[in-house]
């Protein structure tokens, strides 16, 4: 084990762990805002859930076409401040709501939404902003190490989500999440200035936006590794499903609630920290393919779990039964974060190093469509089709969809299956 060369970097050091204690905070209410909607329907409701996935996505696709050429024009660094700052608030208005019990569905649904907004600019300056920070051979160092504080914080916050609810109550949650956007606004002020290009910035307008669009068709690999990213995050999206895979299926409660929340990403920090140690990850097509199959199997097995035995306790654990069904769910999750974090990594790489400084917050408010439109438009999908037929069968066959997806782009896109990682590449800015 050695230090990860972008660690040596004071500023993208001070970033990361303010990203680190932020991120914690934000999937600590995730999951508690899927499970306050499972307490507030009184009875498992998959619409309900899956509609948080329309409040998160929404925005996203309407602000990250301004967002883009705003992180290509402004500097980045001041557009952080303000997004990281609304986000704290509007945090802080959903533990007030929650505290006077004057919140409801909607108003849970309304202010993700203003999150989501704020999180549609705060995206591309973030991501980049990163290779500003570091030099060009450290970038797969960095976003290894941004993929471990990702699923670091996924692994803390929504095990403390399932504390924090059992003990304090649901507003706690929110309350703490609006606190800890303070590390990612200190940071900001220990890094100090960073440099970008503007000299060609663009103006604040469609042309603009369509510039990053005609950038990527321009560009199969990095169009080829976004649909990728769509496809199987749309398909093979359980999360927002948990509080009834938890209570309803596997029969655990908040804490049972909490460790499955966080299986995803106790895989992806393994994963991350072993890419963090290879100094030149090769064949990354293969590698990349690979984990998007192992992604769509490892969801098969979650989608299945149940059927290895919810009464078959092996012990009991705070409270909260441990069945092998329970083993088999945590398992699969977490070999899905694994494979996933793979996935992240080498497709972040993949678009950041393809791609010039002047149009890259562009290139990221595009690919933050696709990262985030998956995902979240993949829990309505999920909702829709567990309304009719049943949780499970949606957990399944959204993991055979997430393969067959994956080898239909290969099939459009062959040249995933052969890219090594050393092609051309676009020139970054040296670290400070």
């Amino acid at each position: 084990m050695h230090l990860p060369p972008a660690l040596r970097n004071r500023r993208y050091f001070a970033l990361w762990l303010g990203l680190l204690i932020s991120i914690s905070g934000s999937q600590m209410q995730v999951a508690a805002i899927h499970w306050h909607i499972r307490a507030l329907t009184g009875e498992p409701n998959p619409l309900a859930l899956g509609g948080i996935g329309l409040a998160r996505i929404l925005p996203v696709i309407v602000f990250s076409f301004i967002g883009g050429p705003m992180a290509d024009t402004f500097n980045r660094r001041r557009i952080l401040f303000i997004t990281q700052t609304v986000l704290a608030f509007t945090a802080l208005a959903l533990a007030l709501l929650t505290f006077s019990t004057f919140i409801s569905i909607w108003w849970i649904y309304a202010l993700t939404a203003l999150q989501a907004a704020a999180q549609a600019f705060d995206g591309p300056a973030r991501q980049a902003m990163i290779p500003n920070l570091v030099a060009a051979q450290d970038l797969p160092s960095a976003f290894s190490m941004s993929s471990i504080a990702l699923n670091a914080g996924s692994i803390v916050g929504p095990a403390l989500a399932g504390i924090v609810i059992a003990t304090l109550g649901q507003g706690y949650t929110y309350l703490f999440n609006a606190i800890s956007f303070l590390a990612v606004i200190v940071a900001l002020f220990l890094i100090g200035p960073v440099p970008q290009d503007t000299s060609n910035a663009p103006s604040i307008n469609l042309k603009a936006a369509a510039d990053g669009i005609r950038f990527i068709f321009s560009k199969p690999i990095i169009l080829s590794t976004m649909l990728m990213d769509f496809v199987a995050t749309f398909f093979a999206s359980a999360n927002t499903m948990m509080p009834i895979v938890a209570r309803d299926i596997l029969k655990v409660g908040e804490i049972g609630y909490g460790w499955l929340s966080s299986a995803q990403a106790v895989g992806s920090v393994a994963a991350g920290l072993v890419v963090s140690q290879i100094p030149k990850l090769r064949r990354q097509g293969p590698k990349f393919l690979g984990a998007v199959v192992i992604f769509g199997l490892a969801t098969i097995l979650f989608g299945t779990s149940h059927l290895f035995g919810v009464d078959r306790v092996l012990l009991n654990l705070t409270g909260s039964p441990i069945t092998l069904a329970f083993i088999v769910a945590f398992s699969a999750l977490v070999l899905m974060g694994a494979a996933d974090a793979v996935s992240t990594i080498i497709r972040n790489t993949i678009r950041q190093l393809n791609t010039p400084d002047h149009i890259r917050g562009r290139m990221t408010s595009v690919n933050q469509i696709f990262f985030q439109g998956g995902p979240q438009l993949g829990e309505v999908e999920s909702g829709i089709v567990a309304a009719l037929l049943g949780v499970p069968f949606a957990i399944v066959s959204g993991g055979i969809g997430c393969i067959v997806g994956a080898l239909f782009i290969v099939f459009k896109w062959p040249q995933l299956r052969t890219y090594n990682g050393d092609e051309h590449q676009s020139p970054t800015a040296e670290a400070g």
